[in-house]
């Protein structure tokens, strides 16, 4: 049985991911700060490994994966947003919340999917990366969310690079417009770039889950290196 980790595994793009993997025949472990939710996810699921963990801590994150003998798969989800406000008025704590989670917490877990995929036998395993319509253009008043997406490309271009030596694959799925919890607002309408404030479409998220879980079983000699899935009529081509 393949051995996935799914982290920000408690809701939305994350929840969907791990149920869809659990109902395809994978192990899957279920990272997130908050236990109640991950329990939630876990529940009639006999493959499900609740690890709660904070992404931003390294060594909760080396803990969670020392509970695993092995990962074959390492769904690098954990995300945050930060308030939206003006450039000159974002905060030393605005900027470093985001950076914490988006990028350093991705980097933890990447590193510890990497260390074990290049020393278990057989060796090797795939790491996608939750990247984000804004890992390519802006939205307003985004500047934290957005710098840390144009750097998890870096970070997924460089572990591909280093994972060809170990059998580790890489990729980055971005996704706009997902129907969650976190993206409830643009059903009210959210700034655009002209200034206007206008109700976004949104797409089920189980559309999402169907690209992971394709991109998920792809043999390793294989990879979707970057992959966009979007709600087809949200602003992106010519945003703004």
């Amino acid at each position: 049985m393949k051995t996935a980790i799914v982290t920000g595994a408690g809701s939305g793009i994350g929840k969907a991911a791990a149920l869809a993997l659990l109902k395809d025949g994978w192990r899957v472990g279920l990272v997130g700060r908050r236990k109640a939710p991950l329990e939630d996810v876990a529940a009639g699921h006999a493959n499900a490994l609740v690890l709660p963990a904070d992404v931003t801590k390294s060594a909760e994150v080396r803990a969670a994966f020392d509970r695993l003998e092995r990962v074959d798969l390492l769904f690098n989800n954990a995300g945050t947003f930060s308030k939206p406000v003006s450039f000159d008025e974002l905060t030393d704590e605005m900027w470093t919340s985001v950076v914490d989670v988006n990028l350093n917490g991705m980097f933890f877990c990447a590193r510890e999917a990497f260390r074990r995929m290049k020393a278990q036998t057989p060796r090797g395993g795939r790491i996608i990366n939750n990247g984000s319509i804004s890992a390519d253009r802006p939205r307003p008043r985004s500047a934290p969310y957005t710098a840390t997406k144009h750097a998890v490309t870096g970070l997924t271009k460089s572990i591909s690079l280093d994972g060809r030596a170990h059998d580790i694959a890489c990729s980055q799925i971005d996704i706009g417009n997902a129907a969650t919890d976190m993206t409830q607002k643009m059903t009210e309408g959210v700034p655009q770039a002209d200034g206007s404030t206008r109700v976004e479409p949104r797409m089920d998220v189980a559309h999402v889950a169907s690209a992971i879980l394709y991109m998920a079983n792809l043999p390793l000699d294989a990879n979707v290196q970057f992959m966009t899935i979007m709600a087809t009529k949200m602003p992106l081509i010519g945003r703004g």
